[in-house]
């Protein structure tokens, strides 16, 4: 059932618990809890018609008549899914957001065998948030952009949990099976399940472009925390942009401490290369801020491609942290700058890259087995590095839990 109504929806100062990354010194962070304020997002505060939905069958129809300035609230309660986002959009002034409580009991999707739980086909400026998608362990994912569309774009995933979409490594959190542009996955908590984020397609087909990602908790994942595939040539889509594009990807926390598939290891987060040539090949990744955190079976991050990777942490005592080498591409124009690292293998290494680009690793903070490997060529300065044991008597509390972990400086005396 739907109840409709047309006063403008107030954004509400709600307050989510979150990990905040903050900057302490050069090469060090302070690993803090502290509250975010939950931002107001796309669309706060741009709806023209408040649509109000309390079941499943509701939530279909309102679905269905939806159009740009269409808020849809959901009360809390329980949600049989599957719903289709089929040729729902929005514009860049009216949005369509699709909304649960920001406070209080959820509006829990559930999932059910046999069909994803939010399908996006053809879906352009679409909100999403204050949601939560439970997968009951079947064998689906939660948030898909379908390969049946022909692209998704402008789309904000904020302030959702996700879990329990963990019957296959397979199984996703969030995907883009279709070209995506200009996405935001925000304030999340995605938990057990086979893989966080998955964006993109085998093959390079279906380029994750422009997006950000920031001040998720991704954890307890079988496979990847989230892994950016790599591009091929771009298609010609209407809207795509040409010009050279950023994926950010800052202050996340990315865990695999105490869930891993040991015959199929992953990292906690791998980037693959952009285009080879023409629109895309100058992208970059900027990844900064945020926590990698343990890996039973791999390394905590692997990537190719144009990156710069910065203030950072990343705290690996089972194993190794950082490598940029060949994947599908070759490593590029790679920056590794202030980064403090904590492994119990190897810290930092670079493999193969590109000789005609700049390759840079400096000012960071490691202490692990093999602190530094590189290949030729590639430029190191500024860094300090030592045996993993070193950790303890320079920095405040780096044997700590998740919840305890400090890895600033320790104070002379």
């Amino acid at each position: 059932m739907i109840a409709r109504r047309r006063p403008p929806r107030r954004p509400g100062p709600a307050l989510l618990g979150a990990l905040l990354l903050a900057l302490a010194l050069p090469g060090a962070l302070l690993l803090t809890l502290a509250p975010l304020a939950a931002g107001g997002g796309a669309g706060a505060g741009e709806g023209r018609e408040t649509v109000a939905v309390h079941d499943a069958a509701g939530l279909r129809q309102a679905l269905r008549s939806a159009g740009p300035g269409t808020t849809i609230e959901l009360a809390a309660g329980e949600y049989l899914s599957p719903f289709r986002l089929e040729g729902l959009q929005g514009t860049a002034q009216a949005p369509i957001v699709i909304t649960g409580p920001a406070a209080g009991e959820p509006a829990v999707l559930l999932g059910r065998r046999g069909a994803n739980t939010l399908s996006l086909v053809n879906t352009a400026h679409v909100v999403l948030r204050h949601l939560t998608l439970d997968g009951r362990r079947r064998n689906i994912s939660a948030v898909v952009a379908e390969a049946d569309g022909d692209a998704a774009h402008h789309i904000t995933l904020e302030h959702l949990e996700i879990r329990h979409y963990d019957s296959d490594q397979g199984n996703t959190g969030i995907t883009t099976r279709v070209p995506a542009w200009a996405w935001t996955i925000r304030r999340n908590v995605i938990h057990h399940v086979g893989t966080g984020l998955y964006l993109g397609q085998p093959g390079g087909r279906a380029p994750f472009i422009g997006g950000l990602i920031e001040h998720n908790f991704i954890a307890a994942t079988r496979g990847y925390n989230a892994q950016i595939k790599h591009q091929g040539v771009r298609p010609a889509l209407p809207g795509m942009p040409h010009e050279p594009q950023r994926t950010v990807i800052r202050y996340n926390a990315f865990s695999k401490a105490g869930h891993s598939n040991p015959e199929r290891p992953r990292p906690n987060l791998l980037v693959g290369h952009w285009p080879p040539s023409g629109p895309g090949a100058r992208d970059r990744y900027l990844i900064y801020g945020n926590l990698f955190y343990e890996n039973p079976h791999e390394r905590l991050f692997q990537g190719e491609g144009n990156v710069a990777l910065y203030n950072n942490l990343l705290v690996n005592r089972s194993g190794d942290a950082l490598l940029m080498t060949p994947h599908n591409g070759v490593p590029e124009t790679v920056h590794i700058l202030h980064n403090t690292v904590l492994a119990a293998g190897f810290g930092i290494r670079i493999d193969r890259p590109a000789p005609e680009r700049e390759q840079r690793i400096a000012g960071n903070a490691v202490f692990a087995a093999e602190p530094l490997e590189r290949a030729p060529g590639v430029t190191v300065s500024g860094n300090y590095t030592g045996a993993q044991a070193e950790a303890a008597a320079r920095l405040a509390a780096p044997q700590a839990g998740l919840a305890g972990l400090d890895l600033y400086p320790r104070r002379p005396g």
